[in-house]
This record gives structure tokens, sequence and C-alpha cells, in this order.
């Protein structure tokens, strides 16, 4: 089940509280701050907005180099 737009309009980075985007692909969704440049996982549809767990993205939203395998 995807994450509805009622949950994405409330859903804020814990860290800086800018609004995030989904990020959806073949590996795996998440959650981009735009802001801090981080993506936050979704694993079996849940967000875990935890700021420990987020990977960090270059501008393509892509994990960078050394992240790839923890985002699936």
């Amino acid at each position: 089940m995807p994450i509805s737009q009622e949950l994405l309009d409330i859903l804020a980075c814990p860290k800086c509280k800018t609004g995030v985007i989904l990020k959806e692909r073949p590996k795996g969704s998440g959650l981009i701050c735009p802001t801090c440049k981080v993506i936050y996982p979704i694993k079996d549809d849940i967000p875990i907005m935890l700021i420990d767990e987020a990977i960090p993205v270059g501008e393509d939203g892509e994990p960078k180099a050394g992240y790839t395998s923890e985002w699936k």
C-alpha cells in the first residue's frame, strides 16, 4: 500500500521540519528532505523517520556511494 497524499502532506523531516518528497524506485521507496539532502527509507510501507536512519543523497536523489545497500 503506497503512502497516501494526505499522509505526505503532514510528514516533515524530523531534523529541519521541511516537508518531504516521495521518491519511488524499483529497489524501494523513501522520503527525501530537500533541505537536509537525506532520504528516510520506507520499509514494509512504514516511513522510518529517524534522523539516525537517514541516508545521504546526491542531487539526483539517489543514495551517495556506500549507502546503496542500506536502501532496498
